[in-house]
């Protein structure tokens, strides 16, 4: 019996992308269908939440299959981050206008990203402080024990390895296996390789420029190719969000979310708080953060939906410099290193509302001066190559709690909420690599105005 209702689900679900794909058919904007996929997503998803129950045989094997489109379509996304990094990297050097702009955009994309995760945490504290979280009133279940059972070996490799050790392991020793993702570190390593390969570009067209010239129009075929494979990816988008919501919206423990509902409610307060300084940072820049909303709206959603911020990466890019007028050497830098570093979510406010919350219990002051300076410091630091692997909020919390001498037990305690709260810390962390490449555009002169001002969304309509 259970089967024909789980074919009866997917008949409703197909029906659905139907209705998405005729109104593409009729030419209605990419935002607006996005918009709708998020909607009709969460509605469907809660009525079989609410008609089979999250762990029910029908509800999984419902999202079995929408499963394809959902995780199908991050994949197809995922296939291209590490070729897009890669050649966005090197692109960024060739296109340069000015070889001295080099240094100037990568130390502003990363002083950007590293400011912002400071103002992050700052926040983060505040925000913990406010809403008197306190890591003692946590109850630790059986799915949390279970949790912290897999987390002591985790944590255990992240205490072995020392502050220059896990430099280290950002650099690459082999970046063909780099470009594999085989290792947590790959996305840097390959960052830092592409980053190799365009000085020694420099070099070469101050002293070939026939060679360079020839590089050059290589990288630009490449580039070229690899970008329209990500507008053919792109323009699935609409289906994806709808997938991957409904599968939220579905399996979602609504009962876990009510018990820890202060820590929910007062981690996506932080998260707000955080974007709307991103929206003042635009004001002071003389850009309207109003269109800054709208045009990013769409790549927030993903971001929101997928939990994927490297997965993102390609609609990051193009909406940078397809809808925001950023141009492509400034885009190709911020893009990529902010999924490397400087994450404000994963890496800046979950870490630091974990640390303060869990201060008290071993007897720190989390509002002493020197407290919050370390804890800030240490955030800001360990959130180089964090991003480049799965679960990096973890991962980051794992790091700063080791280095603060704090337990670690507190993050398999918020495990049930995990999922939720992941969703609005990678829709900020997309959302400070857009941040940091719009900024270091407007500082340089390197965006068009006109672009940013234009009230159409373009990223994947091309």
């Amino acid at each position: 019996m259970s089967t024909v209702f789980i074919i009866v689900n997917i008949g409703i679900f197909l029906l659905l992308v139907g209705g998405l794909y005729v109104m593409q058919k009729k030419h209605i904007s990419f935002a607006k269908r996005v918009f709708a996929g998020l909607g009709i997503g969460i509605v469907f998803g809660y009525l079989l939440h609410l008609l089979y129950g999250a762990g029910s045989e029908i509800t999984t094997g419902t999202i079995e299959w929408i499963n394809v489109v959902g995780t199908g379509y991050v994949r197809l996304l995922q296939m291209l981050v590490m070729p897009l990094v890669f050649i966005s990297i090197v692109g960024a050097f060739t296109r340069l206008k000015m070889t001295k702009n080099v240094g100037k955009i990568s130390f502003l994309v990363i002083g950007i990203l590293l400011a912002t995760t400071g103002i992050s945490a700052v926040i983060a504290i505040g925000t913990t402080v406010g809403f008197g979280l306190d890591g003692v009133e946590l109850v630790e279940g059986e799915a949390e024990a279970n949790r912290n059972a897999e987390l002591v070996e985790r944590a255990q490799t992240v205490e072995s390895l020392t502050v220059p050790q896990q430099i280290v392991a950002m650099v690459p020793s082999n970046p063909f296996s780099d470009l594999t993702g085989a290792r947590p570190t790959s996305t840097i390593a390959v960052v830092i390789f592409a980053a190799f390969i365009g000085i020694a570009y420099l070099g070469v067209k101050r002293k070939q420029p026939d060679e360079a010239a020839m590089f050059s129009k290589i990288i630009d075929a490449i580039y070229a190719i690899v970008m329209r494979i990500v507008t053919l990816v792109l323009r699935l988008t609409p289906y994806g969000i709808l997938a991957l919501i409904t599968k939220v919206a579905a399996t979602s423990n609504y009962e876990a979310i009510l018990a820890l509902g202060t820590f929910v409610v007062a981690s996506y307060v932080a998260l707000i708080l955080m974007f709307i300084v991103h929206l003042v940072l635009l004001a002071f820049a003389k850009l309207n953060p109003v269109l800054f909303v709208k045009k990013a709206w769409p790549t927030l959603l993903f971001a929101f939906t997928s939990r994927s911020s490297a997965g993102a990466l390609p609609m990051n890019i193009k909406t940078q410099t397809r809808d925001l007028g950023v141009s492509e050497p400034v885009a190709n830098f911020a893009g990529p290193f902010s999924v490397t570093i400087g994450q404000n979510g994963c890496a800046g406010i979950y870490p630091a509302m974990l640390a303060v919350m869990v201060a008290p219990t071993v007897g720190m002051n989390p509002l002493s001066p020197g407290f919050i300076f370390m804890l800030i410091a240490v955030i800001m630091i360990s959130s180089f190559g964090v991003a480049g692997v799965g679960g990096g909020a973890t991962f980051a919390s794992l790091i700063v709690l080791s280095v603060m001498d704090l337990r670690l037990a507190i993050v398999g305690l918020v495990i049930s909420v995990e999922p939720l709260i992941d969703m609005g810390r990678t829709a900020l962390n997309v959302s400070g690599g857009m941040i940091s490449g719009v900024l270091t555009a407007k500082i340089t002169g390197e965006i068009e105005e006109d672009i940013y001002r234009r009230p159409e969304i373009e990223i994947a309509e091309a």
